[in-house]
């Protein structure tokens, strides 16, 4: 992989996250974007014109039938997940794939199938672990700063931040969830990875819609379509325990009226120390002779961020043929984890996690 031999690859989905994604590789020589799609063709084609993409597909068959494109990045909406990555693997590409990894834990075996048969790299784009400050804790977690993380707190709580209102955002055949499974997979991914990837073994959930059926707590994020409708939760909570005595707890969401800056944030409660990342900031607390002894960590003035550390980490693995830190088994924890939440909220029972597959 090098700048005259770049990884040719293929956006599926020129929407918002797609344009992200074209942005970032833009800065990276070592790869080239070789084609575009969409199901809208004239986003595509403008996003082509936009980039310089020499390719318009219009249709995703046919980008995955180009034999020049070594890897995809599939960013559409959530139900086409697991079709897509499971034709794009079997097709030959490598893969990354936008989270949730699927609308469902069924859609999500499918997936982790097709990767097995397929050999190749799937990698989901969890950004959160490739924050400055994320890997900043992760470090002092790997040293042992911590000791044994007993607990860890994780959330993302938006005042007022339902996104799209009756389009595929808001309707659960279409994105399999709402908060929970749109912000709520980004801190579970987050909190298991820093905590030293223990094993979850069962989850106490609820969830509640108070507000989206109504049609309050809008967000500016999307164009609401009023003619569509909502399904889906406007707040999710739940608590994890894991394999090595450890718990989790999780609360998100779209719209709730409490007092919330609205970012995202961990706490890891840990025996010899502990973690806070809040948006974008970070703590380390210790005790030393009895006092007190915290230390905040910033982001370095000329970090490249999160985005392109991911993109390139994606590219080493499918030059090398390892297995990207967020494999295809962290999408599956996620949909397992996820899964079970709304089973607990919908029985009220404490749901004991099946890691058969």
């Amino acid at each position: 992989m090098t700048a005259n031999n770049p990884i040719r690859i293929g956006i599926i989905g020129s929407g918002n996250i797609g344009n992200v994604h074209m942005e970032v590789l833009k800065m990276i020589p070592e790869s080239q974007i070789a084609a575009v799609t969409d199901v809208y063709l004239p986003l595509a084609e403008a996003r082509a014109k936009e980039h310089g993409i020499e390719r318009v597909y219009d249709t995703t068959d046919k980008l995955l039938a180009d034999d020049s494109i070594d890897a995809v990045i599939i960013a559409v909406s959530n139900e086409w997940h697991a079709p897509i990555a499971v034709k794009a693997l079997q097709a030959g590409k490598h893969v990354m794939l936008e989270k949730p990894m699927a609308i469902n834990l069924e859609s999500a075996k499918q997936i982790v199938e097709a990767e097995r048969k397929a050999g190749k790299v799937l990698m989901i784009p969890h950004q959160l672990r490739w924050e400055s400050l994320s890997m900043q804790v992760k470090q002092q977690v790997e040293k042992g700063s911590l000791g044994h993380i007993y607990h860890a707190k994780a959330g993302w709580v938006r005042r007022k931040g339902i996104p799209g209102w009756g389009t595929w955002f808001t309707q659960m055949d279409k994105s399999g969830g709402g908060p929970l499974i749109d912000l709520g997979v980004h801190m579970l991914d987050l909190s298991l990875y820093l905590m030293g990837n223990p094993k979850p073994v069962s989850v106490y959930g609820a969830t509640y819609a108070e507000f989206g059926p109504r049609k309050k707590g809008i967000g500016s994020w999307g164009a609401p379509n009023w003619n569509g409708h909502y399904d889906v939760e406007d707040l999710a909570t739940a608590l994890i325990k894991l394999d090595n005595g450890a718990t989790l707890s999780l609360d998100v969401s779209w719209a709730a009226l409490v007092d919330t800056d609205n970012q995202p944030y961990v706490q890891l409660l840990g025996s010899e120390g502990g973690a806070s990342i809040r948006g974008t900031k970070g703590k380390l607390f210790a005790e030393i002779f009895d006092r007190e002894a915290d230390v905040d960590i910033a982001i370095p003035d000329l970090d490249e961020g999160p985005r392109v550390r991911m993109a390139k980490h994606f590219l080493a693995c499918i030059e090398s043929g390892i297995q990207p830190i967020t494999s295809v088994m962290t999408g599956y924890t996620n949909n397992l984890i996820l899964d079970a939440i709304y089973r607990s909220s919908q029985t009220g029972h404490e749901v004991e996690l099946n890691w058969d597959i």
